[in-house]
């Protein structure tokens, strides 16, 4: 039920704000300008492989759409709420942190289910000048898309719980995925070896597989391992808050930081308290 709850919470906040609406429409018009060229580069060549030609770049360029819309659908999950205090009013309640991050992430999946189901139209469209679409063809693409798309939110809810402010959360969250996206492009800078390191946790490498029309359970493995890690990752962060009080995660380093223990002093008292005693000094204290 709290799981629900939350869910639908959520989902009523992205389009009560027109959030949704506004990312709908971003990402229809980036999507048709993408098909539209890549229909002219497809027929431009001769248009000989539909299904290895052009969805093949169209899914190449989804993944750029992605890219720059999970950070805005991501970045308010929990920055806003820590910056308006709701969270914290939310933890006096025995609601489970997992409950409150599986309802956020279902509900961004959610967003993100019907802007690649929108997308849908524009094959759809083509099927009627071109009879020869293969629609499932289109499977492992969208499968591809998908995956990448819930690991790209993971990272997202991830860095949102790490701060307070929605600009700083999407921010860094476009910065980590750029990241992800280039660790392969200058090949002579590293070795072989760490260039075979570095093509293991590419995200963008491992999904081209997806988008040539194959699905290799290898490759759904590792997004699956993948956004399952961030996810971890994000129920540690918000573990800690709700048991660190409101301090506030400002930095990473507040957030891997090793909780102190309090000095005890003699009879079980703590050290400060005896240091505020009137007239006691460290000294006096030592004396004794």
């Amino acid at each position: 039920m709290v799981l629900r709850a939350i869910f639908v919470k959520e989902l009523r906040s992205y389009f009560g704000l027109f959030l949704a609406y506004a990312i709908v429409a971003v990402a229809l018009a980036l999507c048709g300008f993408f098909f539209y060229t890549d229909i002219s580069f497809f027929m431009m060549w001769g248009g000989q492989n539909l299904e290895r030609g052009l969805w093949e770049f169209f899914f190449h360029d989804l993944r750029y759409v992605l890219l720059l819309l999970v950070p805005a659908i991501t970045a308010r999950s929990f920055a806003e709420e820590k910056k308006l205090g709701t969270l914290d009013l939310l933890w006096t309640y025995p609601i489970p942190e997992s409950s409150v991050l599986l309802g956020k992430f279902l509900a961004a999946a959610t967003l993100l289910l019907v802007v690649l189901g929108l997308t849908l139209v524009y094959p759809f469209v083509l099927s009627h000048w071109h009879p020869e679409v293969y629609w499932p063809a289109l499977i492992p693409g969208y499968v591809g898309l998908l995956l990448i798309g819930l690991v790209f939110i993971s990272v997202g809810l991830l860095l949102s719980a790490l701060t307070d402010s929605q600009a700083i959360a999407a921010m860094a969250t476009l910065g980590v995925l750029v990241l992800f996206w280039s660790l392969t492009w200058n090949e002579q800078a590293v070795s072989e070896a760490w260039l075979q390191v570095l093509l293991q946790i590419s995200l963008f490498d491992r999904f081209y597989n997806f988008a040539r029309g194959a699905i290799d359970s290898q490759e759904i493995t590792f997004f699956l391992f993948f956004f399952s890690f961030f996810l971890l990752l994000t129920w540690q962060a918000l573990r800690a808050r709700r048991w660190r009080g409101k301090g506030e995660f400002s930095s990473l380093r507040t957030f891997l930081a090793p909780t102190k223990p309090k000095a005890v002093g003699h009879g079980g008292r703590s050290g400060s308290a005896d240091f505020a005693r009137p007239g006691r000094s460290p000294d006096a204290l030592h004396s004794q």
